[in-house]
């Protein structure tokens, strides 16, 4: 995850990956103080030493998610990168794109909104009298939220902390000739109900996909079908300004309408025992085997050359040099099962090397994979892929680098407003 501040010139860079045993890591690996201003070039350059200064081979990065800032696009732009957008700042320039289609009704609701919160928050005398009032009109005791521009998912908090207390706000303002002007209107409230009415929602989502301890990448695009499908879907109950909102948030799916956005993400879907029965149509489905199968060929070739210059600086290392007296290590007496077992051995990786091709092998491991029926969808993908890795060998390395991918850059946000995510399988 990639991070830098507006305000302040740092960056934070946190990585997520998934162990051995299938569990999902998030680690923070730095904050670094960047002075100058936060180019493309700049932003590129700290990326790249980062990684460097920790040993990290970029490429073996499985993705990098950040917001929509256009300095830090540009940057990994450059860097050639596979990149995610977050969903959450996604999702807040679609709300604001939404509230801006009627902006006159909804900006006086917004601002009355922050200027009733920021009066209680900033006053120790206001939040005892909410406390009272809130014991005595029976609500929640909780306390006013405000939002904030680079929290996404803030608006809608705020609105509906307001109006879960609206009782108790009135009953303190009504005895405040100061801050009376303060007391929401009936057109007020009208306005600020219909804005929450449409994008709690898609809010709602936003907090489920932030996760740092479970899979969430997978589940972006069914998401986006459950919002474009049924959530931002029009109702006979709605407002005219729910309605409103409800259409024009649904440019929330044009954020990932890049065609690598979209390899990714169906790629992480395909890989999720939750979802791998329910893609589209089957030509986008063989279209993702083909570049999985592409994919998983080139990490084995990988591997074996790796296997390979490991084994070549084995063997000079454990050499000997000519002229040294060296005893030869005593030979233990084989038994006959240690005989049928190499005879086994021989045969088993002669018929695999000869009789199987690699890519066939991989083939039928993926179209073996897709054919089961999908898990429960509040089970848990990674434990489903502990129990079930040595059941699919060669999928489980594409599930380990794809499922870390996180759909949020929340990791970074808690420091700082534009951010990023790094994984690596």
């Amino acid at each position: 995850m990639w991070s830098s501040s507006n305000m302040t010139p740092y960056m934070s860079l946190t990585i997520h990956y998934i162990t051995a045993d299938w569990t999902l890591q998030s680690k923070c690996l730095e904050t670094r103080y960047i002075p100058q201003n936060h180019t493309a070039d700049v932003l590129a350059e700290a990326l790249q030493s980062a990684l460097a200064d920790w040993e990290l081979d970029e490429h073996k990065m499985a993705c990098i998610t950040t917001d929509n800032g256009a300095n830090i696009v540009a940057a990994i732009r450059n860097l050639g990168w596979p990149w995610l957008n977050c969903f959450g700042h996604n999702l807040h320039l679609a709300v604001s794109h939404g509230l801006d289609s009627d902006k006159d009704r909804t900006a006086r609701a917004m601002g009355l909104c922050r200027n009733l919160v920021n009066t209680f928050n900033l006053s120790w005398l206001k939040k005892r009298d909410l406390r009272k009032a809130q014991t005595e009109t029976n609500v929640p005791q909780h306390n006013l939220v405000l939002d904030v521009a680079t929290r996404w998912g803030t608006k809608q908090k705020m609105i509906e902390r307001v109006l879960e207390q609206l009782p108790a706000i009135r009953r303190v303002l009504v005895e405040d000739r100061k801050h009376g002007h303060l007391n929401p209107t009936w057109q007020d409230v009208s306005v600020l109900e219909s804005i929450n009415a449409a994008i709690k929602p898609v809010a709602d989502f936003t907090d489920v996909l932030s996760g740092e301890r479970y899979v969430t990448v997978s589940s972006v695009k069914p998401v986006l079908e459950l919002l474009q499908g049924e959530l931002l879907s029009p109702d006979p109950n709605d407002t005219a300004l729910t309605a409103n909102i409800r259409q024009t948030c649904k440019v929330l799916k044009t954020k990932y309408s890049p065609s690598e956005i979209q390899n990714l993400l169906t790629k992480a879907t395909i890989l999720d025992p939750r979802y791998r029965s329910t893609m589209e149509d089957a030509e986008v489905l063989d279209d993702v085997k083909e570049k999985l199968l592409q994919e998983l060929l080139d990490m084995n070739e990988e591997e074996l050359k790796r296997e390979c210059a490991s084994g070549e600086n084995c063997d000079k290392a454990a050499g000997v040099s000519e002229g040294s007296e060296s005893e030869p290590p005593a030979t233990k007496k084989k038994r006959l099962c240690d005989l049928l077992q190499i005879r086994r051995t021989q045969l088993t990786s002669h018929q695999t090397l000869a009789s199987v091709p690699k890519r066939v092998q991989a083939d039928a491991e993926l179209t073996k994979f897709l054919q089961e029926e999908a898990v429960d969808a509040s089970s848990d993908p990674l434990m489903w892929w502990s129990d079930n890795h040595s059941r699919f060998p060669q999928i489980a390395k594409l599930a380990q680098k794809y499922m870390c991918i996180c759909a949020t850059s929340t990791s970074s946000e808690r420091m700082f407003s534009t951010a990023g995510n790094i994984v690596t399988p």
